[in-house]
């Protein structure tokens, strides 16, 4: 019986090896105990479970207030040009001229 292995990103133990990769159902992280360490590449994913990658075009999901400001992105809006950040869970745009970091949780390709 082979040992149960952490998710390196939520450190879940609720884990399961598919025949190549390992797979976290609670994050959505994918990876290789034998490639593991410095080359890692974080995947990161939409609202959807799609990959994104830097340059993708997204569309926003919800209607979202941004901190310290009285702007709103309505929901449906178009961001253009992303950037993957080194944290899986947030991508870096521009909207309306203005640098915003948005959670991928309410962004769908």
């Amino acid at each position: 019986m082979s040992e149960i292995s952490l998710c390196p990103l939520c450190k879940q133990e609720n884990t399961y090896f598919d025949g190549t990769v390992n797979i976290c159902p609670d994050c959505g992280n994918e990876w290789n105990e034998k490639l593991a360490g410095e080359n890692e590449v974080i995947i990161v994913r939409d609202s959807n479970g799609t990959e994104l990658s830097d340059g993708d075009s997204v569309t926003v999901i919800k209607d979202l207030k941004v901190k310290g400001s009285s702007m709103v992105i309505k929901r449906g809006t178009k961001v253009k040009s992303i950037r993957l950040t080194e944290n899986h869970e947030e991508v870096d745009c521009r909207i309306e001229g203005s640098s915003i970091v948005l959670k991928t949780c309410f962004l769908k390709k």
